[in-house]
């Protein structure tokens, strides 16, 4: 039991979206079960399956759910800027659209905000209390190295700066401002939060890998992106 609880209908939630007609119902559905959630805003980025049709589908009846598409493919940093543009919570958290991330874990990750500690939490896969699928090496060593690069440069001792869940107190992103497109917003944003005054945390989550056959989008020039955008947010600006 939280030592704090964790009060209803506080969290917007905000997945940005591509291609995921298989898994967002399931999603879906595991975000709307938790308590916490009080809104689940969708960005669709201009998707070429069914994706933006069960976007539809999924929002009749539910005033929770609201939902925005890109007329043309801009990326998953984009989503996130349309849609914490129109998130109104007072807590945040970027939900991936796969079900790599389990919702369930909403509560430990919002502990450390609701008691006060935290005005930042990041989701880590590699603190090793939870479970995790067996999936590729070099992706992981991939992970640890901008991690530790992206720590040289933010004084941080993060363990996992690539992490999907990432929570804010809606103060927190209101004064950043999302430049980056693709996948070198995890970077950008790590950055930027690195020089404000503010208490991020990391908590430990389960982690259920998928492959590339099964939909994972992230590749190597991403990982280069990342290393460009570490230098240019901590160097340049």
């Amino acid at each position: 039991m939280n030592p704090v609880p964790i009060p209803d209908r506080c969290l917007g939630v905000v997945i940005p979206v591509y291609n995921e007609e298989k898994t967002l119902h399931l999603i879906v559905q595991k975000v709307l079960s938790r308590p916490e959630v009080g809104e689940l805003v969708m960005v669709d980025d201009c998707s070429k399956d069914g994706t933006w049709q069960t976007m539809q589908r999924l929002s009749e009846g539910d005033e929770r759910i609201r939902i925005f598409r890109h007329e043309v493919n801009r990326g998953k940093g984009a989503a996130l800027r349309t849609g914490f543009a129109e998130v109104r919570s007072e807590l945040l958290i970027i939900q991936d659209a796969d079900l790599e991330y389990d919702p369930d874990e909403y509560p430990k990750l919002l502990l450390p905000i609701v008691a006060g500690k935290a005005d930042v939490v990041y989701g880590s896969r590699f603190l090793g209390s939870g479970m995790h699928r067996v999936l590729y090496y070099w992706h992981c060593v991939g992970n640890r190295f901008l991690t530790q690069l992206s720590n040289m440069f933010t004084n941080l001792n993060l363990t996992d700066m690539e992490t999907c869940y990432k929570v804010f107190r809606r103060e927190v992103m209101s004064k950043i401002e999302i430049e980056e497109d693709r996948f070198g917003f995890e970077p950008e944003i790590t950055a930027k939060i690195s020089k404000m005054k503010v208490a991020l945390y990391e908590v430990s989550i389960s982690y259920y890998g998928r492959t590339y056959d099964e939909g994972k989008k992230i590749g190597w020039k991403d990982g280069v992106r990342a290393i460009w955008c570490i230098l240019k947010y901590n160097l340049v600006r």
